[in-house]
């Protein structure tokens, strides 16, 4: 179900947390600290990094739940943290445990009002609090209420729900529901927007975004994606802005694949690798998925194809994309991102046994034969020592920081 009326959407929202508060008090539960900020739901984003050094910051916790990213910054990274949150109740189960907590204040009300109010933040950030609210009430007072010279806006929102129900091409509220065990759900309305849509919502109240990543569940069997948007104040938000466009709304002419090439490896130096159905041995990956706006970053779809194909879990600062690989067949350009992920999570599993049926390690003395050609160009860029034989390919190592791969 959707609405058209958003204020009826946030009373909606707001009397769900309330209650959702009240049910937590009940039962007196209080979520364990953390030390990392969760972007999606399973420890698989970039953590509180993405914020950079925030110590001595003015930083807004917008829909700060039970405080424990508020406390986190403030205890862990010297920030000072305003931490606002519609639900009475849900503030007071954060000020049942941090109210004495130093650079933290815990305020409960309308975030609209109170940056209306408030001196401009040197960042604001949303662990899923931000979609319960109109984005076209929220956005003008986040770009009033953000430092312009450098301030920034990172939030994490829903992508792809429990049925996997996809984001809306439209800014509209839609019924979702938020889940406790053993008791029934709450109903609540969210805003789960398409990337594109947050990034012309965006740029049209004066921000820059700087990436929008999407987090997967592990395993093929969770269908739920989160976005990761990060984003930054412009210096002049009224001034006029250079723009850009497609020449066409037809699609370009398809010249080209972009895939991964995942060099899993043990501290021993072996490395992960299986058997096609069709009879290569080949290195986990796959193709980058494609979506308008910023697209899926290399370092998104090496996490996610490995999750899916294997069943190991990696995290973005485990991921080093060591170059792109240009070769060509059939007449189209292939393109060949050669990652190393050397920490993980879990044991290979045949995740999708009709086409690999199981993946076992290997010395890089006894590799298998044939080797599926972009395998063994990854395979040779990161070791010219092996003895591999392959057809050429154009190659460009990438010589920047882990975090540079955000779209601009």
């Amino acid at each position: 179900m959707t609405t058209s009326d958003p204020t009826t959407a946030e009373r909606v929202n707001e009397d769900a947390w309330r209650e959702y508060g009240r049910r937590q008090l009940d039962r007196g539960y209080q979520p364990p600290e953390v030390t990392e900020i969760d972007w999606g739901f399973w420890g698989t984003g970039p953590g509180t990094r993405v914020l950079g050094d925030v110590a001595g910051y003015r930083v807004l916790d917008l829909g700060s739940g039970a405080g424990v990213h508020a406390a986190h910054l403030a205890r862990d990274h010297a920030a000072f943290v305003d931490a606002i949150d519609i639900s009475p109740t849900q503030q007071q189960r954060a000020r049942n445990r941090f109210a004495s907590l130093p650079g933290t204040r815990f305020l409960t009300g309308d975030t609209v009002s109170h940056l209306r109010e408030s001196e401009p933040y040197d960042l604001v950030y949303s662990v899923h609090g931000l979609s319960y609210i109109d984005p076209h009430r929220l956005l003008p007072a986040l770009r009033d209420g953000i430092r312009p010279h450098g301030g920034r806006l990172v939030f994490c929102t829903l992508h792809t729900n429990l049925n996997g129900r996809g984001p809306s091409p439209t800014v509209t509220a839609r019924q979702e529901e938020v889940r406790l065990a053993k008791t029934a759900p709450i109903p609540v309305q969210m805003w789960i927007l398409a990337p594109e849509v947050w990034e012309r919502l965006l740029a049209e109240h004066g921000f820059a975004v700087e990436s929008i990543d999407l987090l997967h569940a592990p395993g093929a069997d969770n269908p739920v994606v989160c976005q990761l948007i990060q984003a930054r104040r412009l210096s002049h938000a009224d001034a006029p802005r250079v723009v850009a466009q497609e020449r066409s709304h037809r699609p370009p002419v398809a010249q080209a694949a972009l895939g991964v090439g995942i060099i899993v490896t043990t501290p021993d130096g072996r490395v992960l690798m299986g058997q096609h159905r069709l009879g290569t041995y080949e290195l986990p990956g796959g193709k980058v998925d494609a979506f308008d706006g910023a697209g899926e970053s290399i370092e998104t779809a090496a996490i996610r194809e490995l999750a899916e194909e294997t069943g190991l879990v990696a995290h973005p600062e485990d991921v080093r994309v060591l170059a792109v690989l240009l070769d060509a067949r059939h007449n189209l350009n292939r393109l060949t991102a050669a990652v190393l992920i050397h920490r993980f999570q879990g044991t290979p599993t045949a995740k999708e046994p009709k086409v690999v049926a199981q993946w076992q390690w290997r010395r890089l003395d006894d590799l298998p034969s044939p080797l599926f050609v972009p395998s063994a160009q990854v395979l040779s860029f990161w070791r010219p020592d092996l003895p591999i034989d392959h057809p050429p390919a154009h190659r460009y190592p990438v010589r920047l920081s882990p975090s540079a791969s955000a779209a601009h």
